[in-house]
């Protein structure tokens, strides 16, 4: 999680305020980060304590959102070979880190020595054959940055595909239910808003790349409408938390956070927020505050 940690910390703290010692924070932590990846495997290891359980290294989808960390430090005084470990992981990652329909595994488990992959699993999810749905959200985000960074059109026709999957099995308020194939879906199964806010920032950015006009407006609308019930009194914490969003699940399985306020459901929010403000300006959605 150190992208999360770091990144969402240091990174916006640099970007605010150009203090050289949060950007070399960054380039620390990035340096420290490549030291999971294996390259025989061509993906960063996600739980070291997990090798065992699973059977071989482990990759999760969650580990997308580190790429902007490395491919950031490759091009602020890091290690240039900070770019290529973040191209290796998305490529392994689309490769076999999703079904043919596109929707995703949480955990891919490759082979330690030859790199091979072994089987797609889940940890948070409902079971190792559904689309958990944070895990869909970071696959979304995670290959609109890999597009970005890298202007490579074989990302952007990918993170359409596992974007439209996502859209189509939304329920009606366009919040996703925490699994979409969870059993009895209509009978009190938690919703998870912190993948709607990660999916509504993502697809504002994404609609930005998008040279078809009616997708790129598709896109937006639909992160517009995301943002229009995250922010109604259903979802909205207010008075009731020191908090700005309700019902978002951490681990279901485990029974962490089920139906609780997240501070990354929290973060994803407002940066869609402030995104969407920044295009109504007609400015750049990722341009200093």
């Amino acid at each position: 999680d150190l992208g999360f940690l770091v990144f969402c910390s240091y990174g916006n703290g640099y970007r605010l305020t150009g203090n050289p010692e949060y950007k070399q924070v960054i380039i620390n932590t990035a340096d420290s980060l490549s030291a999971l990846f294996n390259p025989r495997v061509g993906t960063m290891l996600s739980w070291p304590r997990n090798v065992k359980m699973f059977g071989g290294h482990n990759t999760i989808m969650d580990n997308m959102i580190n790429l902007e960390m490395l491919f950031w430090a490759a091009k602020n005084g890091g290690n240039p070979y900070l770019f290529d470990i973040a191209v290796a992981h998305a490529d392994k990652t689309m490769k076999y880190h999703f079904r043919p329909d596109y929707t995703s595994y949480h955990v891919a488990v490759y082979d330690t020595l030859t790199g091979e992959f072994i089987k797609g699993v889940t940890h948070q999810g409902y079971s190792d054959d559904s689309m958990w749905a944070r895990g869909q959200a970071w696959a979304i985000y995670g290959y609109t940055v890999v597009y970005r960074e890298t202007k490579d059109v074989r990302y952007l026709d990918f993170v359409q595909k596992v974007t439209d999957v996502y859209l189509k099995n939304l329920p009606e308020d366009y919040v996703p239910y925490w699994d979409f194939n969870a059993p009895e879906l209509s009978s009190g199964e938690p919703k998870d808003a912190s993948a709607s806010a990660i999916t509504a920032s993502a697809l504002l950015e994404l609609s930005t790349y998008i040279n078809d006009s009616d997708s790129a407006f598709f896109y937006r609308n639909k992160a517009v409408e995301m943002l229009q019930i995250l922010s109604s009194p259903a979802y909205q914490a207010r008075n009731k938390k020191d908090a700005f969003l309700l019902h978002s699940v951490g681990h279901m399985n485990k029974g962490w956070e089920v139906d609780a306020s997240i501070s990354y459901a929290d973060y994803y929010y407002l940066e869609a927020l402030v995104r969407l403000k920044r295009l109504k300006e007609k400015q750049s959605v990722l341009a200093n505050l």
